[in-house]
Protein backbone atom coordinates (compact mmCIF):
# COMPACT_ATOMS: atom_id res chain seq x y z
CA UNK A 1 0.00 0.00 0.00
CA UNK A 2 1.34 3.48 -0.93
CA UNK A 3 3.46 5.19 1.80
CA UNK A 4 1.99 8.53 0.81
CA UNK A 5 -1.24 7.65 2.34
CA UNK A 6 0.02 6.33 5.67
CA UNK A 7 2.03 9.20 6.10
CA UNK A 8 1.43 11.95 8.59
CA UNK A 9 0.10 15.17 7.92
CA UNK A 10 -0.81 18.44 9.81
CA UNK A 11 -4.30 20.26 8.88
CA UNK A 12 -3.06 23.71 10.54
CA UNK A 13 -3.00 22.31 14.44
CA UNK A 14 -4.66 19.31 13.77
CA UNK A 15 -1.78 16.58 13.27
CA UNK A 16 -2.96 13.43 11.36
CA UNK A 17 -1.15 10.16 11.52
CA UNK A 18 -1.90 9.55 8.06
CA UNK A 19 -3.95 10.39 4.83
CA UNK A 20 -7.52 8.57 5.33
CA UNK A 21 -10.31 10.72 6.77
CA UNK A 22 -13.99 9.96 7.85
CA UNK A 23 -16.39 12.39 5.59
CA UNK A 24 -19.64 13.80 6.95
CA UNK A 25 -22.28 11.68 7.09
CA UNK A 26 -26.10 12.56 8.52
CA UNK A 27 -27.22 9.50 10.95
CA UNK A 28 -29.89 11.41 12.74
CA UNK A 29 -29.71 9.48 15.71
CA UNK A 30 -29.44 12.07 18.19
CA UNK A 31 -32.39 13.29 20.50
CA UNK A 32 -35.38 15.84 19.59
CA UNK A 33 -33.57 18.69 21.21
CA UNK A 34 -30.33 17.79 19.21
CA UNK A 35 -28.29 16.57 21.84
CA UNK A 36 -25.47 13.56 21.01
CA UNK A 37 -25.71 10.74 22.98
CA UNK A 38 -23.48 7.45 24.44
CA UNK A 39 -25.09 5.96 21.14
CA UNK A 40 -23.72 8.75 19.29
CA UNK A 41 -20.03 8.31 21.24
CA UNK A 42 -19.82 4.91 20.97
CA UNK A 43 -20.18 5.16 16.74
CA UNK A 44 -17.62 7.42 16.71
CA UNK A 45 -15.23 5.67 18.92
CA UNK A 46 -15.55 2.86 16.65
CA UNK A 47 -14.60 4.60 13.48
CA UNK A 48 -11.15 6.50 15.63
CA UNK A 49 -8.45 4.99 13.53
CA UNK A 50 -9.39 7.28 10.82
CA UNK A 51 -6.93 9.68 10.52
CA UNK A 52 -9.48 12.45 11.27
CA UNK A 53 -13.43 11.92 12.22
CA UNK A 54 -15.43 14.97 10.23
CA UNK A 55 -18.99 14.46 11.55
CA UNK A 56 -22.37 14.91 10.32
CA UNK A 57 -24.25 18.04 9.98
CA UNK A 58 -24.32 20.03 13.45
CA UNK A 59 -26.62 22.87 13.46
CA UNK A 60 -25.11 26.43 14.70
CA UNK A 61 -28.59 27.26 15.64
CA UNK A 62 -32.63 26.37 15.99
CA UNK A 63 -33.26 28.14 12.61
CA UNK A 64 -29.88 25.83 11.23
CA UNK A 65 -31.80 22.84 11.92
CA UNK A 66 -33.67 20.86 9.07
CA UNK A 67 -33.91 17.42 9.45
CA UNK A 68 -35.21 15.71 12.59
CA UNK A 69 -33.18 14.54 15.35
CA UNK A 70 -30.21 15.94 13.84
CA UNK A 71 -27.13 17.10 16.55
CA UNK A 72 -26.75 20.75 17.55
CA UNK A 73 -24.09 22.50 18.80
CA UNK A 74 -25.12 25.82 20.11
CA UNK A 75 -26.58 24.93 23.83
CA UNK A 76 -24.82 23.65 26.90
CA UNK A 77 -26.90 20.14 27.12
CA UNK A 78 -25.53 20.15 23.21
CA UNK A 79 -22.17 20.33 24.32
CA UNK A 80 -22.15 18.32 26.96
CA UNK A 81 -23.46 15.82 24.50
CA UNK A 82 -21.12 16.29 22.17
CA UNK A 83 -18.41 16.37 24.97
CA UNK A 84 -19.23 12.32 25.32
CA UNK A 85 -18.42 11.77 22.01
CA UNK A 86 -15.22 13.58 21.51
CA UNK A 87 -13.76 12.15 24.96
CA UNK A 88 -14.94 8.71 23.86
CA UNK A 89 -12.94 9.27 20.46
CA UNK A 90 -9.74 10.74 22.21
CA UNK A 91 -9.79 7.85 24.54
CA UNK A 92 -9.60 5.29 21.48
CA UNK A 93 -6.78 7.50 20.22
CA UNK A 94 -8.86 9.77 17.13
CA UNK A 95 -9.52 13.22 16.47
CA UNK A 96 -12.84 14.90 15.14
CA UNK A 97 -13.64 17.63 13.49
CA UNK A 98 -17.41 19.12 14.38
CA UNK A 99 -18.91 20.40 10.94
CA UNK A 100 -21.16 23.54 11.61
CA UNK A 101 -24.35 23.09 8.97
CA UNK A 102 -27.29 25.49 8.85
CA UNK A 103 -29.47 23.92 6.19
CA UNK A 104 -31.28 26.87 4.79
CA UNK A 105 -34.53 26.39 3.55
CA UNK A 106 -33.62 22.31 2.57
CA UNK A 107 -36.12 22.01 5.70
CA UNK A 108 -39.42 21.77 7.01
CA UNK A 109 -41.40 23.09 10.36
CA UNK A 110 -42.30 19.45 11.15
CA UNK A 111 -38.17 19.04 12.06
CA UNK A 112 -37.73 21.65 14.04
CA UNK A 113 -39.22 21.77 17.63
CA UNK A 114 -39.67 25.04 17.30
CA UNK A 115 -41.87 24.72 14.39
CA UNK A 116 -40.73 28.13 12.40
CA UNK A 117 -40.53 29.04 8.59
CA UNK A 118 -37.14 27.98 7.32
CA UNK A 119 -34.61 30.75 6.32
CA UNK A 120 -32.86 31.13 2.71
CA UNK A 121 -31.13 34.32 1.04
CA UNK A 122 -34.46 34.64 -0.79
CA UNK A 123 -37.84 33.62 -0.73
CA UNK A 124 -37.47 30.66 -3.68
CA UNK A 125 -39.05 27.25 -2.45
CA UNK A 126 -37.03 24.68 -3.13
CA UNK A 127 -38.09 21.58 -5.27
CA UNK A 128 -38.15 18.23 -3.29
CA UNK A 129 -39.85 16.51 -0.26
CA UNK A 130 -38.83 16.25 3.02
CA UNK A 131 -39.28 13.26 5.25
CA UNK A 132 -41.12 14.10 8.67
CA UNK A 133 -42.34 11.89 11.55
CA UNK A 134 -45.71 11.81 9.71
CA UNK A 135 -45.01 11.62 6.33
CA UNK A 136 -43.20 13.41 3.42
CA UNK A 137 -44.26 17.05 2.16
CA UNK A 138 -42.79 19.87 -0.28
CA UNK A 139 -40.62 22.14 1.33
CA UNK A 140 -42.14 25.15 2.27
CA UNK A 141 -41.64 28.82 0.91
CA UNK A 142 -38.50 30.46 3.57
CA UNK A 143 -38.32 33.49 4.48
CA UNK A 144 -35.78 35.84 2.69
CA UNK A 145 -32.88 36.53 5.72
CA UNK A 146 -32.51 40.75 6.21
CA UNK A 147 -29.26 41.97 6.49
CA UNK A 148 -29.37 42.02 10.48
CA UNK A 149 -30.40 38.31 10.23
CA UNK A 150 -27.66 37.69 8.38
CA UNK A 151 -25.01 39.22 10.54
CA UNK A 152 -26.78 37.21 13.58
CA UNK A 153 -26.08 34.23 11.57
CA UNK A 154 -22.36 34.71 11.50
CA UNK A 155 -22.52 35.54 15.08
CA UNK A 156 -24.06 31.65 15.51
CA UNK A 157 -21.66 30.42 13.65
CA UNK A 158 -18.89 32.12 15.61
CA UNK A 159 -20.90 30.62 18.73
CA UNK A 160 -21.07 27.60 17.10
CA UNK A 161 -17.39 26.87 16.40
CA UNK A 162 -16.79 28.33 20.33
CA UNK A 163 -19.09 25.63 21.37
CA UNK A 164 -17.02 22.91 19.36
CA UNK A 165 -13.99 23.76 21.03
CA UNK A 166 -15.50 24.12 24.45
CA UNK A 167 -16.97 20.07 23.80
CA UNK A 168 -13.40 19.02 22.99
CA UNK A 169 -13.47 19.31 19.52
CA UNK A 170 -9.90 19.65 17.74
CA UNK A 171 -11.89 21.67 15.08
CA UNK A 172 -14.41 23.01 13.30
CA UNK A 173 -15.59 22.71 9.19
CA UNK A 174 -18.01 24.77 7.91
CA UNK A 175 -20.37 23.39 5.46
CA UNK A 176 -20.31 25.70 1.89
CA UNK A 177 -21.51 22.92 0.19
CA UNK A 178 -24.23 20.20 -0.94
CA UNK A 179 -27.32 22.99 -1.15
CA UNK A 180 -27.28 24.09 2.64
CA UNK A 181 -27.34 27.79 3.49
CA UNK A 182 -23.64 29.26 2.55
CA UNK A 183 -24.41 26.99 -0.61
CA UNK A 184 -27.63 28.45 -1.15
CA UNK A 185 -25.98 32.15 -1.07
CA UNK A 186 -23.10 30.82 -3.88
CA UNK A 187 -26.12 30.31 -6.19
CA UNK A 188 -27.96 31.91 -8.66
CA UNK A 189 -31.42 30.37 -8.20
CA UNK A 190 -31.46 30.33 -4.83
CA UNK A 191 -30.36 33.81 -4.57
CA UNK A 192 -32.16 36.39 -5.69
CA UNK A 193 -31.40 39.00 -3.72
CA UNK A 194 -30.55 42.85 -4.95
CA UNK A 195 -28.54 44.04 -2.29
CA UNK A 196 -25.21 43.61 -1.06
CA UNK A 197 -25.60 39.46 -0.49
CA UNK A 198 -26.84 38.91 -4.21
CA UNK A 199 -26.27 39.28 -7.91
CA UNK A 200 -22.25 39.75 -8.52
CA UNK A 201 -20.63 37.14 -7.38
CA UNK A 202 -18.09 39.18 -5.15
CA UNK A 203 -22.12 39.90 -3.54
CA UNK A 204 -22.88 36.16 -3.73
CA UNK A 205 -19.68 35.18 -1.97
CA UNK A 206 -19.92 37.62 0.86
CA UNK A 207 -21.86 35.70 3.30
CA UNK A 208 -19.09 32.49 2.97
CA UNK A 209 -16.09 35.21 3.40
CA UNK A 210 -18.15 36.85 6.49
CA UNK A 211 -19.00 33.11 8.00
CA UNK A 212 -14.95 31.92 7.15
CA UNK A 213 -13.33 34.76 8.54
CA UNK A 214 -15.87 35.12 11.85
CA UNK A 215 -15.19 31.59 12.81
CA UNK A 216 -11.20 31.61 12.21
CA UNK A 217 -11.47 35.14 14.49
CA UNK A 218 -13.17 33.00 17.07
CA UNK A 219 -11.32 29.79 17.14
CA UNK A 220 -8.35 30.28 15.01
CA UNK A 221 -7.74 29.47 11.50
CA UNK A 222 -5.45 27.00 11.86
CA UNK A 223 -8.86 24.99 13.24
CA UNK A 224 -11.28 26.09 10.88
CA UNK A 225 -11.98 23.77 7.60
CA UNK A 226 -14.24 24.31 5.26
CA UNK A 227 -16.14 22.04 2.20
CA UNK A 228 -17.65 23.40 -0.91
CA UNK A 229 -19.24 21.07 -3.64
CA UNK A 230 -18.71 23.23 -6.72
CA UNK A 231 -21.50 22.56 -9.72
CA UNK A 232 -23.38 19.95 -7.45
CA UNK A 233 -26.99 20.34 -8.63
CA UNK A 234 -27.85 18.82 -4.46
CA UNK A 235 -31.08 20.30 -3.12
CA UNK A 236 -32.24 22.20 -5.91
CA UNK A 237 -28.99 24.66 -6.38
CA UNK A 238 -28.02 26.04 -9.75
CA UNK A 239 -24.56 27.60 -10.34
CA UNK A 240 -24.39 28.81 -14.49
CA UNK A 241 -20.96 30.94 -13.65
CA UNK A 242 -19.22 27.82 -11.46
CA UNK A 243 -16.17 28.97 -12.68
CA UNK A 244 -15.89 32.31 -12.10
CA UNK A 245 -17.92 32.04 -8.43
CA UNK A 246 -15.20 29.54 -7.21
CA UNK A 247 -12.34 31.32 -9.24
CA UNK A 248 -13.02 34.36 -6.85
CA UNK A 249 -14.47 32.61 -3.78
CA UNK A 250 -11.26 29.92 -3.13
CA UNK A 251 -8.30 32.30 -3.22
CA UNK A 252 -10.42 34.79 -1.06
CA UNK A 253 -10.67 31.64 1.59
CA UNK A 254 -7.03 30.63 1.05
CA UNK A 255 -5.98 34.40 2.22
CA UNK A 256 -8.21 33.43 5.26
CA UNK A 257 -4.85 30.95 6.26
CA UNK A 258 -7.42 27.99 7.35
CA UNK A 259 -6.62 24.78 7.81
CA UNK A 260 -7.96 23.22 5.36
CA UNK A 261 -10.33 22.90 2.13
CA UNK A 262 -12.63 20.30 1.67
CA UNK A 263 -13.67 19.24 -2.40
CA UNK A 264 -16.31 17.32 -2.79
CA UNK A 265 -15.78 16.41 -6.57
CA UNK A 266 -18.78 16.13 -8.79
CA UNK A 267 -16.56 14.93 -11.78
CA UNK A 268 -15.60 18.47 -13.19
CA UNK A 269 -11.29 17.60 -13.53
CA UNK A 270 -10.64 21.04 -14.87
CA UNK A 271 -12.60 22.73 -12.38
CA UNK A 272 -10.99 20.94 -9.58
CA UNK A 273 -8.17 21.13 -10.92
CA UNK A 274 -8.19 24.86 -10.85
CA UNK A 275 -9.02 25.16 -7.12
CA UNK A 276 -6.39 22.91 -6.38
CA UNK A 277 -3.79 25.39 -8.05
CA UNK A 278 -5.95 28.26 -6.53
CA UNK A 279 -6.07 26.96 -2.64
CA UNK A 280 -2.60 27.65 -1.12
CA UNK A 281 -3.54 25.18 2.55
CA UNK A 282 -4.39 21.27 2.99
CA UNK A 283 -6.72 20.33 0.39
CA UNK A 284 -9.09 17.30 1.22
CA UNK A 285 -10.84 15.68 -1.76
CA UNK A 286 -14.22 13.66 -1.85
CA UNK A 287 -14.17 12.15 -5.29
CA UNK A 288 -17.90 11.26 -4.78
CA UNK A 289 -18.62 7.52 -6.50
CA UNK A 290 -15.22 6.55 -6.31
CA UNK A 291 -13.77 3.61 -5.49
CA UNK A 292 -10.96 2.99 -3.06
CA UNK A 293 -8.01 2.83 -5.47
CA UNK A 294 -9.12 5.72 -7.48
CA UNK A 295 -9.53 7.92 -4.55
CA UNK A 296 -5.87 6.51 -2.92
CA UNK A 297 -4.47 7.43 -6.61
CA UNK A 298 -5.33 11.38 -5.45
CA UNK A 299 -3.01 11.10 -2.58
CA UNK A 300 -0.16 9.28 -4.19
CA UNK A 301 -0.21 11.33 -7.15
CA UNK A 302 0.05 14.83 -4.82
CA UNK A 303 -3.64 15.93 -6.27
CA UNK A 304 -4.95 15.55 -2.85
CA UNK A 305 -3.40 15.98 0.75
CA UNK A 306 -6.02 13.60 2.34
CA UNK A 307 -9.14 12.02 0.76
CA UNK A 308 -12.12 11.15 2.94
CA UNK A 309 -14.53 8.57 2.48
CA UNK A 310 -17.98 8.30 3.38
CA UNK A 311 -20.06 4.85 3.03
CA UNK A 312 -16.76 2.77 3.24
CA UNK A 313 -16.25 4.27 6.89
CA UNK A 314 -19.84 3.99 7.89
CA UNK A 315 -19.74 0.03 7.13
CA UNK A 316 -16.28 -1.01 7.73
CA UNK A 317 -15.25 0.41 11.43
CA UNK A 318 -11.70 -0.95 10.87
CA UNK A 319 -12.00 0.41 7.23
CA UNK A 320 -8.24 1.65 7.60
CA UNK A 321 -6.63 -1.96 9.31
CA UNK A 322 -8.63 -3.51 6.19
CA UNK A 323 -7.20 -1.72 3.46
CA UNK A 324 -3.75 -2.36 5.26
CA UNK A 325 -4.09 -6.27 5.11
CA UNK A 326 -6.48 -5.69 1.58
CA UNK A 327 -9.49 -7.75 3.13
CA UNK A 328 -12.74 -7.03 1.74
CA UNK A 329 -15.15 -4.42 3.03
CA UNK A 330 -18.46 -4.60 4.72
CA UNK A 331 -21.89 -4.38 2.50
CA UNK A 332 -23.57 -1.27 3.39
CA UNK A 333 -27.01 -1.46 4.48
CA UNK A 334 -28.79 1.57 2.48
CA UNK A 335 -31.87 0.96 4.76
CA UNK A 336 -30.06 1.88 7.94
CA UNK A 337 -28.40 5.30 6.95
CA UNK A 338 -31.03 7.81 8.97
CA UNK A 339 -32.46 7.52 11.91
CA UNK A 340 -33.21 4.48 14.20
CA UNK A 341 -31.49 2.19 16.53
CA UNK A 342 -28.10 0.83 16.99
CA UNK A 343 -29.05 -1.72 13.78
CA UNK A 344 -26.57 -0.56 10.78
CA UNK A 345 -24.85 1.98 13.11
CA UNK A 346 -23.11 -0.11 15.87
CA UNK A 347 -23.31 -3.51 14.49
CA UNK A 348 -21.08 -3.16 11.37
CA UNK A 349 -18.53 -6.02 12.51
CA UNK A 350 -14.64 -5.87 12.38
CA UNK A 351 -12.58 -8.31 10.58
CA UNK A 352 -11.55 -9.07 14.43
CA UNK A 353 -15.35 -10.24 14.73
CA UNK A 354 -15.12 -11.99 11.73
CA UNK A 355 -11.70 -13.82 12.82
CA UNK A 356 -13.57 -14.92 16.46
CA UNK A 357 -16.75 -15.88 14.69
CA UNK A 358 -14.92 -18.56 12.38
CA UNK A 359 -12.42 -19.83 15.29
CA UNK A 360 -16.07 -20.34 17.17
CA UNK A 361 -16.88 -22.45 14.24
CA UNK A 362 -14.09 -24.73 13.50
CA UNK A 363 -13.68 -25.28 17.36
Amino acid sequence: MTSVLWSPIDLGDIHLEHRLAMAPMTRARSTLKGVPTEMNARYYAQRSTMAVIITEGTQPSEDGQGYQMTPGIYSPSQIEGWRLVTDAVHEAGGKIIIQLMHTGRIAHPLNRFHGRQPVSPSEVKPAGLMNTSVGRFEMPRPRSLSAHEIATTVSDHRHAAAAAIAAGADGVEIHAANGYLIHQFLSDNANVRTDEYGGSVENRIRFALEVASGVAEEIGGSRTGIVISPGNPLNDIVEHDVGELYGALVPELSALGLAYLNLVHSGDEELAISIRRNWTGALLLNRRGADLETRINDVENGFADVITVGQQALANPDLVARIKVGAPLNEVDHSTFYGGDERGYLDYPTMHAFANQFSSVDS
